[in-house]
C-alpha cells in the first residue's frame, strides 16, 4: 500500500474512539412510485383500505423489533415508539388519506406529498441541527410504509454477521436500536448529528462514528478499508502504511487507556486531598439513561425536555410528558433527576405554536420567555413535571434563561398555580421539589445575589453563557474563533455567580460543555463548582482527573490565572499545568498533542 492512495475526507465526530475495519454498505434504493390516479370511489375506498393496512403491518414490525431488543437496550425502544406515534400522528396518517380521497392519489404518492409537507415545514426551522435531525423520523416512517406497499421487505441489521464499519446515507431508529457493538466497528453515514438517533444511540453502546459525511455512499465502496475518527470526524479512505499504523497504535492506546479509566468510573469524584464535587450526566432521552449510568454518574445534572415538543407537529399532552418524566425518575431512582423546562425559540417549534417574526431569533422569544408567553405550554409541563416526582421524590425543577427577578417572581407564581390545582384534584407530587435557575446571561450574573435568594440551586450554562458575554455567535465562522471559554470576563462571570449562590447557601452546578472538557477540571475545582453535569461519555475521563486533582492547588492556581488579562496568557497558564499533571489523557485524546509521544505527531493525518 503506498502513501497516495488514500483519501480524507470529514464529518462531525458523533461518537469518541476509533475504528478500523472494511466498509459494508447499506444501500436503500429509492422505492419506485407509481404517479398513477385512481378512478371510481370502489378504486379510492380499496386504496385507503390497502393504505391503512400498510401502516398496520409497519407498526407490527416495529413492535416485533422492540420485543427483539436485548434486556440491556431496552430503554431503546423509545426510539421505535416515536415512529409508531409518527405512523398514526393526524398530519401523516390523516393527510395521506385526504391525499387518496381528495386528489385520488394512490398511496405510495400520497404518502410522499405527507413527507415533502412535512420536511416543508421542519425545513422553515432553520437550521438548527436538533430540529433537522427530526425530519429523519418522519421520513424513516414513510419509507417504512412506501416499502410495504411496494412489496419490498425492510432491511434487518440483525442479518449483517461480520464485524465491519457500516457506511449509509442514514441509520432510522430502527436501524439504529439493532446495532451490535460486537459487530459494528463503526458507523459512517451522510446525514445527521449529535443530536441523531444514530448519534445518541452509538454513544451508549461505545461505536466510534462520524456523521455528516456528504457522498459517502458514493466515495466508498464495499470491503474499502476504513479508519474511523469519532473525536475529530475525520474518515480515512484505504489508509497507507504509515496513517494505519498511527491510529492503530492510538486506538489501542485509547482502549487501554479507557479500560484504566472506566474500571474506577463509579468511585467518587474526590480530589486528593478529600474534596468531593458531583459528577452529573446531560441527557436528552430517557434511552441514554443506561449509559450515563455504565460511565458512572451519580444523578443526572439536566434533561432537555424538547425532544417531545419538536418531534410533533401538534402540542405532546400531559399524559406524554409525565410518563416520560416518569420513567426517567423511576430509572435513576434514588439518584436525582434535574428536568430543564422547555428551552426552545419561537422559531424552532411547529404548527402548534403561530409563526412570529423576528430579526434575531436568539435574543427573541425564547426559552423561559416563551413559556411565560405561552403559560399553558408552561402549566402542562409543570404539572407532568410536579405529577412525576410524587413518587421517587429525586426530581429537581429547572428554568433556563432567567434574566432577572420579575421572570422568576412570574415564573413561580404560575409553579404555585399548579401546585393548588393539583392539590384541589388531590393529586400527589413533592411538595418539597427543588426550584432552581440557569445562569447564562450576563444579566443573571450582575443579579445572582437576589437569585439566589429565591431559589435552590444554580447551575451554570456556560454555552450560552460564553457567547452572550463575549457577544459572539459561535456558529458564525467568521467569529466564531472569538468563541473562548478561558475568556478572563467569563471566568470571572462564573466566579461571581458561584460566590453568590454560596454566599445564599445554595449549591452551583455547570452544565455546560465546559463540564466535559477534561482541560477546564483545574479550573472548575478551583472556582469551586459544587457538581459537574456533562455528556455521559465524559464521566470517566473528568472523574478521573477530579481524582487526580488537589483542590488546595487548583484554588491556587485559579486565583493566578483571574488575575490573567487574555485568553490566551491563561490557555498557556492552563495547558502546562494540565500537560505536566496529566500527559496521558492528551497524549490519547487530543488529535493535535504536541508533547513527547512516541507516535508521530500528525496534525491533518493523510
Amino acid at each position: 500500500m503506498n502513501d497516495n492512495s488514500s483519501l480524507t475526507i470529514r464529518g462531525i465526530g458523533a461518537a469518541p474512539g476509533i475504528a478500523i475495519g472494511k466498509a459494508i454498505l447499506l444501500e436503500r434504493g429509492r422505492v419506485p412510485v407509481p404517479h398513477y390516479r385512481l378512478f371510481g370511489e370502489q378504486a379510492v375506498a380499496e386504496e385507503c383500505k390497502r393504505f391503512e393496512e400498510a401502516v398496520c403491518e409497519a407498526e407490527s414490525d416495529l413492535e416485533t423489533i422492540k420485543k427483539s431488543i436485548r434486556s440491556e437496550f431496552q430503554e431503546h425502544a423509545r426510539l421505535l415508539e416515536v415512529q409508531q406515534m409518527i405512523l398514526r400522528d393526524p398530519s401523516i396518517y390523516n393527510e395521506s388519506l385526504r391525499y387518496i380521497r381528495e386528489e385520488r392519489s394512490n398511496a405510495q404518492l400520497a404518502i410522499i406529498k405527507t413527507l415533502r409537507k412535512a420536511k416543508e415545514l421542519f425545513n422553515s426551522l432553520s437550521n438548527d441541527e436538533y430540529a433537522m435531525s427530526r425530519i429523519a423520523d418522519v421520513n424513516a416512517a414513510g419509507d417504512r410504509v412506501i416499502g410495504i406497499l411496494a412489496g419490498q421487505n425492510h432491511t434487518n441489521l440483525e442479518h449483517i454477521h461480520q464485524r465491519a464499519v457500516l457506511v449509509a446515507h442514514d441509520l432510522t431508529p430502527a436501524d439504529a436500536i439493532q446495532l451490535q457493538a460486537g459487530r459494528t466497528l463503526g458507523i459512517v453515514t451522510e446525514i445527521g448529528g449529535s443530536f441523531s438517533h444514530t448519534s445518541i444511540v452509538a454513544r451508549s453502546l461505545g461505536i466510534p462514528a462520524v456523521t455528516g459525511v456528504e457522498n459517502a455512499a458514493r466515495l466508498i465502496a464495499e470491503n474499502d478499508l476504513l479508519i474511523v475518527d469519532g473525536r475529530t470526524g475525520i474518515i480515512i479512505i484505504n489508509p497507507c502504511d504509515r496513517e494505519l499504523q498511527f491510529y492503530t497504535n492510538l486506538q489501542d492506546e485509547i482502549r487501554e487507556y479507557l479500560k484504566q479509566i472506566s474500571r474506577h468510573a463509579h468511585l467518587t469524584a474526590e480530589t486528593l486531598d478529600g474534596h468531593r464535587v458531583g459528577a452529573e450526566a446531560n441527557i436528552e432521552a430517557v434511552e441514554e439513561v443506561v449509559a450515563a449510568k455504565d460511565n458512572g454518574a451519580e444523578a443526572i445534572g439536566l434533561y432537555r425536555t424538547e425532544f417531545f415538543f419538536m418531534n410533533r407537529v401538534e402540542l405532546p399532552d400531559e399524559e406524554s410528558l409525565y410518563r416520560d418524566y416518569h420513567d426517567l425518575a423511576e430509572l435513576m431512582a434514588p439518584s436525582q433527576v434535574t428536568i430543564r423546562t422547555l428551552d426552545l425559540g419561537a422559531e424552532k417549534l411547529t404548527s402548534w405554536c403561530p409563526t412570529l417574526e423576528e430579526a434575531n431569533p436568539a435574543l427573541g422569544l425564547r426559552s423561559i420567555r416563551l413559556c411565560l408567553h405561552y403559560k399553558e405550554i408552561f402549566k402542562t409541563q409543570l404539572r407532568a413535571i410536579l405529577r412525576a416526582s410524587a413518587s421517587t421524590r429525586n426530581i429537581r425543577l429547572m428554568l433556563p434563561l432567567i434574566s432577572g427577578m420579575g421572570e422568576i417572581f412570574e415564573a413561580k407564581r404560575i409553579f404555585k398555580e399548579v401546585q393548588a390545582e393539583l392539590t384541589q384534584k388531590r393529586i400527589a407530587f413533592d411538595k418539597d421539589l427543588p426550584f432552581g435557575v440557569m445562569i447564562e446571561v450576563p444579566s443573571a450574573v450582575a443579579v445572582a445575589d437576589l437569585l439566589a435568594r429565591e431559589v435552590d440551586f444554580f447551575s451554570i450554562g456556560t454555552n450560552d453563557l460564553i457567547q452572550y458575554s463575549i457577544g459572539i455567535d459561535r456558529s458564525n465562522e467568521h467569529v466564531a474563533y472569538l468563541y473562548e471559554p478561558l475568556h478572563p470576563g467569563v471566568l470571572r462571570f462564573i466566579k461571581q455567580a458561584v460566590d453568590a449562590g454560596h454566599d445564599a447557601g445554595i449549591p452551583v452546578a455547570v452544565c455546560g460543555e465546559m463540564a466535559g472538557e477534561p482541560l477546564y477540571v483545574p479550573i472548575l475545582l478551583g472556582l469551586k463548582i459544587d457538581s459537574f453535569s456533562m455528556n455521559p461519555v465524559a464521566l470517566p475521563r473528568v472523574k478521573n482527573l477530579v481524582r487526580r486533582s488537589s483542590m488546595k492547588e487548583c484554588c491556587r492556581f485559579v486565583e493566578k490565572i483571574i488575575r490573567m488579562r487574555t485568553a490566551s496568557e491563561i490557555q498557556q497558564a492552563v495547558s502546562k499545568m494540565v500537560m505536566r499533571k496529566f500527559p496521558e489523557e492528551f497524549h490519547v485524546f487530543d488529535p493535535n498533542w504536541i508533547g513527547n509521544t512516541t507516535l508521530p505527531v500528525m496534525k491533518n493525518p493523510g
